[in-house]
């Protein structure tokens, strides 16, 4: 777990856990039209709890998710959060970032994906990608700053394949 002052507010990022879908489940509805959009590819409104609790159960080593969040009325609320999951190759692994409408271009993103790195190599992932739209203009800023590689899907001129060799 780390926390940090940013802004005025205290951000603690941890781990997600099986006890976080309640707020995964409100982190998702608080998203703006447009970030939902570039998040899942398409109009989803909200997940089923089935799939909430899919995205909050992580084993730490095929699969990690680290949650950034704040206090607010004395509550625990996600702001962010970056996971990757397996893929058919032993040493490498898809990822995810979602960063809160509010919390996006202030470096959130980049903290996140930093413990995901660092995670990801201590588990022996060898490559990191996601597939993102290609007019995320977020994603591509944040890939460039990263150092990640950019690629067409070729199966989808639409979306963009970032990649990472760790």
């Amino acid at each position: 777990m780390t926390t940090f002052m940013f802004d005025g507010e205290t951000v603690t990022i941890r781990p997600i856990q099986h006890a976080d879908a309640d707020m995964e489940t409100e982190f998702i509805r608080r998203l703006s039209p447009q970030a939902k959009h570039f998040r899942f590819f398409g109009g989803v409104n909200e997940l089923t709890p089935a799939e909430v609790a899919r995205l909050c159960d992580v084993d730490g080593k095929l699969s990690a998710a680290f949650v950034a969040t704040i206090r607010r009325e004395g509550r625990e609320v996600e702001i962010g959060v970056a996971r990757y999951a397996p893929n058919s190759k032993a040493d490498t692994r898809e990822l995810a970032l979602t960063v809160a409408d509010e919390w996006q271009h202030t470096g959130l993103g980049a903290t996140l994906m930093k413990h995901l790195i660092e995670s990801a190599r201590s588990n022996g992932v060898r490559q990191l990608y996601s597939i993102d739209l290609a007019d995320n203009p977020g994603m591509r800023a944040l890939a460039k700053e990263l150092g990640m590689s950019a690629g067409r899907d070729p199966d989808d001129p639409q979306q963009v394949i970032y990649s990472l060799t760790l």
